[in-house]
C-alpha cells in the first residue's frame, strides 16, 4: 500500500512507530495533530501487549501457555478480537483458523528465515482446529482444550488495534488523518482540502501500482504473499498457511477491500487467499459495502464493479 507523501506544510504532522510487526505510520492535520498521534501509538501499543503472542505478557501468551490445563481471564478487548478469529474459522469451514499458531516451525524474519520439515508439520497439524477454543463470554474467559494449541490473532487483531488508535486521533476533532500499517490504511476527513489518495501495490511486483484510490473516510486493508516472505532452494514461502498442510498458500496472490468500516473487511483478505480464487471471490462479492481486488497465482486480476469504477489509473 502507498499513500501519497503530505504536502509540506506546518499543519501537517507525521510520525511512525514500529508496532504490530510492521511500521506504522500516521499522518494528521490539525491543532491537537501532535498529542493525537502519541496518545493513538499509546493506545496501539497497549493493545499489542494485550493481544501478540510473541509477548510473554499477553494475554494470548497466557492463553497459549494454560492449552490443555485450564481457562484464563481475557480483557474485553481481546475476547473482541477472539470471537471474530473464531467466527471466521466457523464461517469458513477452517479455512481460516485462529489456531494456526500451533505452526510452530516457521520464521519469517528476514533475518533469519526458517522452514520446518514436513515431519514436524505432519506433527503439528493435530494442534491447528478452531474447536480447540472455547469462550465463555458471561466470564470473559478463554479455554484452549487441546496441550500445545496456540492462538495466533495475526490476521484478525491489526485492523481493530489501528481502527483504535485512529478512533483516538478522531476524538481530537482533526481536520484529517491517515494510519498506514502494513498493508492496512485508514483514513479519515482530508488532506489539506482534498481526498486521500491510496496506491494499491501489485503483489506480483510489489514495486509497481495497480492504481490509486480516494477516499476521505474509511479503509483500504490489503493481504497478499509479498508483505512476510523468504526465497528457499529456488522456492518462494510466504507466511499466509494453510490449516490443513502448514504451508503457505498458493492459489491467491493478494486481495484488497475496501469499506467504510473495518470490522466489515476484517480478516476476510486472508480467508480469501486461503480459500483459493474461485471461492475467494464468490466470498468477496457477497460481502455488504465492501468493494474488492483479487490478483491470482495464474496473474489473473478480478475486481468488483464498485472497485473497477473508483480505481484510478496510476499517475
Amino acid at each position: 500500500m502507498f499513500v501519497r507523501p503530505a504536502l509540506a506544510s506546518p499543519h501537517v504532522q507525521r510520525a511512525s512507530r514500529d508496532l504490530l510487526g510492521t511500521r506504522i505510520d500516521i499522518v494528521a492535520q490539525g491543532s491537537q495533530a501532535s498529542k493525537a498521534m502519541a496518545l493513538a501509538f499509546a493506545e496501539m501499543a497497549r493493545l499489542e501487549r494485550l493481544m501478540s503472542r510473541y509477548r510473554a505478557d499477553s494475554e494470548i501468551s497466557a492463553l497459549n501457555r494454560s492449552a490443555g490445563l485450564a481457562a484464563v481471564d481475557v480483557s474485553m478487548e481481546t475476547m473482541a478480537v477472539l470471537r471474530r478469529g473464531l467466527q471466521l474459522s466457523r464461517l469458513s469451514d477452517g479455512a481460516f483458523d485462529i489456531t494456526i499458531g500451533g505452526y510452530q516451525g516457521w520464521s519469517f524474519d528476514p533475518a533469519s528465515p526458517r522452514l520446518p520439515s514436513a515431519a514436524q508439520l505432519m506433527r503439528e497439524r493435530v494442534l491447528v482446529n478452531h474447536r480447540h477454543l472455547e469462550l465463555d463470554l458471561a466470564k470473559r474467559q478463554a479455554r484452549l482444550l487441546q496441550t500445545g494449541a496456540k492462538v495466533d490473532l495475526g490476521g484478525v487483531a491489526k485492523l481493530p488495534i489501528l481502527q483504535a488508535g485512529m478512533q483516538v486521533l478522531q476524538a481530537h476533532g482533526l481536520d484529517g488523518a491517515m494510519l498506514n500499517g502494513g498493508g492496512d490504511v485508514l483514513v479519515t476527513g482530508q488532506l489539506l482540502g482534498r481526498d486521500w489518495r491510496i496506491g494499491l501495490r501489485d503483489p506480483r511486483s510489489p514495486e509497481r501500482l495497480l492504481g490509486t484510490l480516494e477516499l476521505s473516510d474509511g479503509v483500504v486493508a490489503s493481504s497478499g504473499d509479498y508483505e512476510r516472505a523468504f526465497m528457499y532452494e529456488g522456492k518462494r514461502y510466504h507466511h499466509v498457511l494453510d490449516p490443513d498442510t502448514g504451508f503457505p498458500t498458493q492459489g491467491v496472490r493478494g486481495v484488497t477491500m475496501l469499506a467504510r468500516n473495518p470490522q466489515a473487511v476484517n480478516g476476510w483478505g486472508a480467508t480469501a487467499m486461503l480459500v483459493g480464487a474461485t471461492k475467494g471471490q464468490r466470498l468477496l462479492s457477497g460481502l455488504p459495502g465492501v468493494e474488492s481486488l483479487m490478483v491470482d497465482a495464474h496473474d489473473g486480476t478480478w475486481m468488483s464493479a464498485g472497485m473497477r469504477d473508483q480505481l484510478k489509473p496510476s499517475a
